[in-house]
Parts: structure tokens; sequence; C-alpha cells
């Protein structure tokens, strides 16, 4: 057992305690009030020595920032480039300015439900010091990952018991992303309105790509003439060239995201042409001085080709990535049924899948109804029938 001692001090009497950590180094607390005060804290110390709950208090003396070097270290080696260039933009530009000096064991969950409620409204302190007047409120989606940047390297404090538990998890007020941006279905006119009105053959032969196969932008600009199987209608993924603070990397997809995508003849054709006299590693869609090609961006006052062409041809806009929903329910409206459009989209599993697109099966739900009356037709008897015969 550990020992309560008074000393005096200009305020009055306190209490020191004397106690044993686990290792058996001694350590003391003092600035009790009252001797009932240190008697509870000395007997709460003993009790989670007892339950193995102790935590030494002189470990979470320790900053964020201190701890965030081993957190981001450990997500830049598991991720992809960009994957993590997010969440090292979230720590440097939001989380290291309000929390990398604070010690991780004065960090109370209402300060951190405090600092989202200043992040939604855009006056958090952040790495550019905007003025108050300036702020401009922050999306859901900045909210939601710079929380989670923190509350990641918490959870090491946790697991490396320097914290009994995280503050920065089960947050009551975190934004709820939403999104009020209808998807957009384009038909198989209006993609070959699309293709027609860019003047670039390249271009318009990979917006044609994009339409018909829900490929990424980096899977597509990544191609090469030996992933083509055109006896098989068959496109290998086993590439993705992403842009990242405006360098292009080149790295492989997720291992689900490897796959074989089916290639309709009508884009099949067209990529037949054009790699024509290619070497087989070399880019089917490059930019004219070779390299892969960027991602085109639109500003109002300067609109990308891509936008320009959505104009022309009477299309409202949309992002090239917007262009793997018309896959989808091309796909979908062609008979693909939901293992098969998770396969060609390349995502993990089927049930996500049902949840991006679920609303194009809607018309598979109506016909059940149709299918089972049909089946049912067939009985020599109706089923609400209930007089023996």
């Amino acid at each position: 057992m550990g020992s309560i001692t008074p000393y005096e001090t200009s305020a009055g009497r306190r209490y020191r305690v004397r106690y044993r950590k686990p290792d058996n180094a001694q350590t003391d607390k003092r600035g009790f009030r009252t001797k009932r005060d240190a008697e509870l804290f000395l007997a709460s110390i003993e009790v989670r020595k007892a339950t193995g709950a102790y935590i030494d208090p002189s470990l979470s003396r320790v900053t964020v920032a201190s701890l965030s070097r081993a957190f981001l270290a450990k997500k830049e080696r598991a991720l992809k480039p960009s994957s993590f260039a997010p969440l090292a933009a979230a720590w440097r530009v939001h989380v290291e300015p309000r929390w990398g000096e604070v010690e991780i064991r004065a960090i109370r969950p209402s300060d951190v439900e405090e600092w989202v409620r200043q992040l939604s409204l855009g006056i958090a302190e952040n790495a550019g010091r905007r003025k108050i007047a300036d702020a401009t409120p922050r999306s859901a989606t900045v909210v939601i990952r710079a929380v989670g940047v923190l509350a990641g390297i918490l959870d090491t404090a946790v697991k490396d018991g320097r914290i009994p538990k995280n503050p920065a998890r089960g947050i009551d007020n975190l934004p709820r992303k939403s999104s009020e941006k209808p998807r957009v279905y384009l038909t198989h006119t209006q993609v070959a309105s699309l293709v027609r009105s860019i003047e670039d053959d390249n271009l318009a032969l990979l917006v044609l790509l994009l339409s018909y196969t829900g490929l990424r932008w980096g899977e597509a600009i990544a191609l090469r003439p030996r992933d083509v199987d055109f006896d098989r209608h068959r496109i290998s993924i086993v590439r993705s060239a992403t842009q990242v603070d405006g360098y292009v990397i080149l790295g492989t997809p997720k291992s689900w995201e490897r796959r074989s995508v089916p290639l309709p003849t009508i884009v099949g054709e067209p990529i037949r042409n054009a790699i024509a006299g290619k070497s087989k590693d070399s880019l089917i869609f490059e930019r004219r001085h070779g390299g892969f090609l960027g991602r085109p961006h639109h500003r109002e006052n300067n609109p990308s080709w891509f936008a320009i062409a959505l104009a022309n041809a009477g299309l409202e806009y949309m992002t090239p990535h917007d262009l793997r929903h018309t896959a989808a329910s091309l796909a979908v409206s062609a008979g693909a049924n939901i293992k098969v459009l998770q396969k060609m989209l390349g995502h993990k599993s089927a049930a996500m899948t049902l949840d991006v697109y679920a609303d194009l099966f809607d018309e598979d739900l109506d016909m059940v109804a149709v299918r089972l009356d049909e089946a049912a037709a067939k009985l020599a008897t109706n089923p609400w029938n209930r007089q023996l015969e």
C-alpha cells in the first residue's frame, strides 16, 4: 500500500500520495485538498494495479505530434499514394495546428467536439492561419478525415497503454456525408453524341472506353496494348496511374481491383486501330509528346476539353469518373447481374456494388412479382382456396 502525508502551502494544507507502480518504481501525486480525496485516489490506484488497468501517468505526457510520426509512417506503408496523400494533408493542415503540441492526457471528448464544431464552420486553427472573417465552412468529408487522423493516432496510444480510452471516438457532433448531386446515367445515344463532340480522336476513344467499361481514369490512362485481348474481348487491369500533388505515380490496383473487364466490339475495334504499329508496352492513351494524360479539371473561366464536349453535346456537367455510372447502367440494361457488375467495376464485394447501384436493380424487383405470378398460374389450384377437394 502507499502512504498519505500532509504538507503546508500558501493556500492551505494539501496532501501527497506516495505509491509504487506495477514495476515497483515509487512515484507520487500531490495537491489533494482533503485527506479523503487522497485516500480515494490511492484506493483507485490499488484497484487498477490489481485488475491490470493501471496506466503510468508519465506515459501520457507525450504530445500528439510525437506519436503522429509512427502513425503516418505506418499508413504510408499500408496505403496507396493517392489514399495516403489526403491523410497527410489532413494532419498538416487541420490536426497538427490544433493538437500537435497538446499532451494526450489533456485531450477531452468535449475539446474534440468543440474542434469539430469549429472545423465545420471553418474557424478552426489551421496551417494557413486564416482569419475568422475569411472562414469557409468545411465539408463533412474534410471534417471526418481530420477527426479520423486524430482518432487513429490516439488509438495507438490506447493500445500502448498510454491512455485508458480514446477521447476522439464516439464524438456526437460528427457531420454526415450527403450527396445532393443526382447520379447521371447516359444512354447509348448520349454517349455517341458526347464522343462525336470531342475533336481529338485519342480523347474521344478514351471517353468511349470509360463509358462502356467503367474503368477509373487512372486505370484507363495506364493501359498498354499487351493488356488488351481482342480474341477474348477482355481488358486486364493490372496497374493504375494516380496523380498525387501534381505528379503521376504508376502503381498496382488493390488486390480486388485487379480484374478482367469485358471489351465490347464498339470499343475494341477503334482500340485495335489506334494501337496499330505501337509496341506492346507503349501507352494506349498518352499526351501528344508522350507521358500520361492529365485528368481534365473544370474551371468556370477555363473549361476543360471534357466540359466543352459535354456542353456541345447538350449534356449536363459531370466528371470523367461519373462515366462509371453510365457503364454500370448500360451493363445492367444488357443483363449483367450484381456479381458481374462487381467484378467489372472492381468493387470489393457485391454488397458494396449493390449499395452504390441499388437503383439500377429496381426493375428486377418489379419482375420478381411478375415471375411469381407466372409460376403460380401453372398450379392446378389457387393456394388461397383453402377448401379441401
